[in-house]
């Protein structure tokens, strides 16, 4: 492919465009051929296909040169176009057409998950330059370390703070402000820090929480109010262990947003018969709100819960952005980078993996709730 490009660009910019013109015809056609052509039944079609069988495989060997490559796309013509032939249930071509549609996909998660994920286990299993095997050392390592079970617990306290407190806040706004006066400027108020990205957030909540010495003039809004209280300035991302807290803090700020617009959804979608039916019965707001409207908006808790679990276990631009994990506050995607920056890549590889396997039950519960929820439609 690079030597095609490379004779193109010797060639004179008007005999360039037919050429590319040409190329693009080309391509347009075997993709007209595999989706309209290709499954059709029929001796022409027949015909047709075998054509290409023999043809593709020529044109491989005078372009490449190769006749392993020529036997390869040989093998995958034939195997393709037998499996198009093949009858299934769905009708003739329904095979053919579920693998070409499907391929993409799968090529794409294959080239960005399945094999880095491969990659990732492997090198965590290998030394600092992944030239030798040094079995669980790596994992060893995280877990024997002060500062390796210092990360680990950090992120622990991330995924159960953050999203427990975001949806609980989210859920709280989206109950108080339903059906008020200034609903959508209310909740445009929350909504907003989800469109600001995690660093530009960071820098905010960085000045925020700056501290300066007593004799001089705070610029951080926290220290301001403090001084103003008739006390001394803290420095807020030193304060351990509290350091961890103050960082969650701005995730849950970008977050709540997002929890109070899918819940507030979710409300609305809850039938009025319902709600006017626990009326009749005489029920308490209280227990409207928790025998009628959480079970009604259960997804939805769900997949705010699981979406913002997912976030804080893999956050890594509020930590580098505001502490660059200093002060015992690191957490496991942060000291990835770390590592990985240290060229340990080992050590990195085994953080990924951890992390890999905490995000891993979340993953399996959110589907096999999704399950759940089709199996009762």
């Amino acid at each position: 492919m690079s030597s095609f490009f490379a004779w193109l660009a010797q060639l004179p910019a008007l005999a360039q465009v037919p050429i590319v013109i040409g190329a693009f015809v080309a391509v347009i056609a075997a993709i007209l051929f595999f989706i309209e052509i290709a499954p059709r039944r029929g001796r022409l079609y027949t015909i047709i296909r075998l054509a290409v069988c023999v043809a593709a495989p020529l044109v491989i060997l005078l372009i490449a040169g190769s006749y392993t490559w020529a036997a390869i796309v040989a093998a995958v013509l034939g195997g393709v176009f037998f499996l198009l032939d093949y009858r299934s249930k769905k009708g003739p071509g329904y095979l053919f057409q579920l693998v070409a549609f499907f391929a993409p996909t799968v090529l794409l998660l294959a080239i960005g998950l399945i094999i880095p994920t491969i990659q990732t286990t492997v090198q965590s299993f290998m030394n600092s330059r992944g030239d030798r095997f040094v079995g669980l050392e790596n994992f060893a390592w995280i877990f024997s370390q002060p500062d390796g079970i210092r990360t680990v617990a950090n992120t622990v306290v991330w995924v159960l703070v953050t999203p427990l407190v975001s949806t609980v806040a989210g859920l709280a706004y989206a109950m108080f402000i339903d059906k008020s006066r200034g609903e959508k400027y209310f909740k445009i108020m929350v909504f907003l820090p989800i469109a600001i990205s995690f660093v530009g957030a960071s820098i905010i909540w960085r000045f925020v929480y700056t501290a300066r010495p007593a004799s001089e003039n705070q610029i951080g809004l926290l220290n301001q109010i403090v001084v103003w209280a008739g006390g001394q300035p803290v420095d807020f991302l030193a304060a351990q262990p509290w350091n961890t807290l103050f960082l969650v803090v701005v995730l849950i700020w970008v977050q709540t947003g997002f929890a109070m617009v899918v819940l507030s959804a979710a409300i609305k979608g809850v039938p009025s018969e319902q709600l006017e039916a626990a009326a009749i019965d005489g029920t308490s707001p209280w227990q409207s709100f928790t025998n009628v409207i959480v079970p009604g908006i259960r997804s939805a808790l769900i997949v705010v819960l699981t979406t913002i679990s997912i976030a804080s276990l893999k956050v890594f631009d509020i930590v580098s952005t505001m502490t660059a994990g200093a002060n015992n506050t690191s957490t496991i995607a942060n000291e990835m980078y770390t590592q990985f920056k240290g060229f340990e890549q080992g050590r990195s590889a085994a953080f990924a993996v951890v992390l890999f396997l905490m995000v891993l039950p979340i993953v399996v519960f959110n589907a096999r709730q999704i399950q759940k929820q089709r199996e009762i439609r």
